[in-house]
């Protein structure tokens, strides 16, 4: 999978950018380019969307009905999801959602990521926590133009994320598209945790910590963006709460 935001519409740590791919023999590409590349080098049955708002949507059906994990897509009232991996307790959460038996994961984390942004009755960590199983997804919301990403804890399934020519965040989970697109800036995208365009990347697993980066050096010695886990000895002073009063949706509509 593939998945490419604009530097407007989303903001990256600024750790992901390494200065050291301004000088590498491997430069950035930019996220056409990107997007080309990766729609050439993949079955004829490879999909891609964009959107106006600088969003573009990759996605290649699974070859192997074998596959240790799922690769799921689909749109629902303009939110796009991804869904890598399964959901363990799918089914006890369609029927808390009120949601019918053939509702995949994908269609699940569309229909959780609405409640969260029209009505937000938890904050988004408590619904990610409820979550059981190896999977990662990143959600586009076309009518709020607001990414929403993240990895289950487990490390079950891997996601990468890297900074394109441009600015743009690129996210996949094939480690070589990353590289190939991004040359330095990029990193892991880190377990358990979360990435929302306006308030950026947190831990679902411990809400109330900070973020750290970490550098990052390859096996030539050059720093290589930034690993970013929850530093459980800081504290946040307020937990960002999405709900009815300060909703996604209200502040990122261009409705």
């Amino acid at each position: 999978m593939l998945a490419i935001f604009n530097k407007g519409l989303v903001n990256p740590p600024e750790e992901l950018h390494s200065p050291a791919s301004l000088s590498s023999s491997r430069k950035p590409k930019l996220p056409m380019e990107i997007l080309k590349d990766f729609l050439s080098s993949n079955p004829p049955n490879a999909l891609s969307i964009g959107f106006s708002a600088g969003a573009s949507l990759a996605y290649i059906p699974p070859q192997n009905p074998c596959t240790t994990y799922q690769r799921l897509f689909c749109g629902v009232d303009e939110i796009y999801c991804i869904f890598l991996g399964s959901l363990n307790n799918l089914c006890s959460l369609l029927r808390q959602y009120g949601l019918s038996k053939g509702t995949n994961e994908a269609m699940f984390i569309i229909e959780a990521y609405r409640t969260l942004r029209d009505r937000g009755p938890y904050p988004a960590h408590q619904v990610l926590n409820e979550l059981e199983g190896s999977y990662g997804f990143v959600v586009y919301d076309g009518k709020a133009e607001s990414v929403f990403a993240a990895l289950g804890a487990d490390e079950g399934v891997k996601l990468f994320w890297g900074i394109a020519a441009d600015g743009s965040v690129v996210v996949s989970d094939n480690l070589k598209v990353i590289k190939e697109s991004c040359a330095k800036s990029f990193a892991p995208f880190p377990a358990g945790c979360m990435f929302h365009s306006e308030q950026g990347l947190m831990s679902f697993e411990h809400p109330r910590s900070k973020m750290k980066a970490m550098p990052r050096i390859d096996s030539e010695g050059v720093m290589c963006g930034a690993n970013f886990k929850a530093d459980v000895q800081s504290r946040m002073s307020s937990m960002p709460r999405v709900g009815s009063e300060a909703n996604w949706a209200l502040r990122g509509s261009k409705a």
